[in-house]
């Protein structure tokens, strides 16, 4: 029995994960969750061997709770299902730690199949992300120039492409307004920006906003 624990905010996203989970007798659904925070602590009180994890979701950025699901449970197996296109998040995903990234709009049984390989200890990857991945391998290949950030430098840039503060952002990532600072200075450098509004309108451009919702948390704008 392959035991899940789904990760989202959307309580009709949800139910419909446990639905098409519980539909097949070799899966069971034994919590669920809707931010990073809830996930670590259902991890604490619940057997889960493979996370359905969302992208957008209240609390700490994705990155963070990837980190910290694969530093305190590194037997778990996480499958990224999101919203967001594969060119936005899989490749940051994946090298995070993630065991496979799937987009919303895929099939009932792609996800099932996807649950099933991960947990087997494969990845799972579209055809089109493999090709993306194998071509990275390749010398000439070059990627948006947010794809070279390192994890903490472009939560910065989703911060502040929301046109929040040094302060704000320093706030929402646990850090200092002297770190945040620091890494916004070195994203500026790498993406060869010469002010803020560089990086507000590259964030809208590739879809990486990050807005606060009605309960004052952190998401991304999809």
């Amino acid at each position: 029995m392959i035991r899940i624990l789904v990760v989202d905010d959307h309580p009709i996203v949800r139910a419909g994960l446990r639905r098409i989970a519980e539909d097949d007798r070799g899966i069971t659904v034994t919590a669920e969750a809707t931010s990073g925070e809830d996930a670590l602590a259902a991890l604490r009180q619940n057997v889960a061997d493979v996370v359905l994890l969302d992208v957008s979701m209240p609390g700490s950025p994705f990155t963070e709770t990837l980190r910290r699901l694969r530093e305190e449970h590194p037997t778990v197996r996480i499958l990224v299902l999101s919203a967001h296109p594969e060119d936005q998040w899989a490749v940051r995903a994946l090298r995070g730690g993630a065991s496979g990234y799937l987009t919303k709009d895929h099939s009932p049984e792609q996800l099932l199949d996807a649950i099933r390989r991960v947990h087997r200890g494969g990845r799972y990857v579209s055809p089109t992300l493999a090709e993306r991945l194998a071509a990275q391998l390749g010398q000439d290949f070059v990627g948006a120039p947010h794809e070279l950030l390192s994890d903490r430098e472009f939560d910065v840039l989703r911060g502040l492409g929301a046109g929040r503060t040094v302060k704000e952002v320093a706030s929402a990532l646990d850090l200092s307004p002297k770190t945040v600072s620091t890494y916004r200075a070195r994203l500026m450098e790498k993406m060869q920006f010469a002010a803020n509004a560089d990086l507000v309108r590259y964030s809208a451009e590739h879809g990486l906003i990050e807005y606060a919702g009605n309960d004052g948390k952190s998401k991304v704008a999809s």
